[in-house]
């Protein structure tokens, strides 16, 4: 991969976190971390409605089907661990109910939010 490619596809994905956040406060979300990153992983939105505590992954593709299907079981495993240290360190949200969400960002369409994408 060039180096064009690689900041053409950083810039994507800061580009589709920005449309995800922006999404997630109309819906009455908080986004309490952007790009969270620790050694074990990284979390690209973390946001909180009410009781619960949502650890975003966003995906953009030019498809709706390949945005969903492209999170790998080794992403989710970093994933968790990331939103385990996240809490960790933040002992007050440990005690909200905590989920996995996919955010699939298509040209020419809304965010689509995928909420409990999945759980381990």
């Amino acid at each position: 991969m060039t180096r064009a490619e690689r900041t053409r596809r950083y810039r994507l994905g800061r580009w589709a976190e920005d449309i995800c956040a922006w999404h997630l406060r109309a819906r009455g979300y908080r986004v309490l971390a952007r790009r969270f990153r620790v050694p074990v992983g990284e979390i690209d939105i973390v946001a909180r409605r009410g009781g619960v505590l949502a650890f975003i992954e966003v995906k953009a593709r030019r498809d709706h089907r390949l945005a969903v299907e492209s999170l790998t079981p080794h992403q989710r495993r970093r994933i968790r661990r990331a939103a385990m240290a996240f809490t960790s360190a933040r002992p007050g949200l440990a005690e909200l109910d905590q989920r996995f969400d996919v955010m699939a960002v298509t040209p020419w369409a809304l965010p689509d939010h995928i909420i409990d994408a999945w759980r381990d």
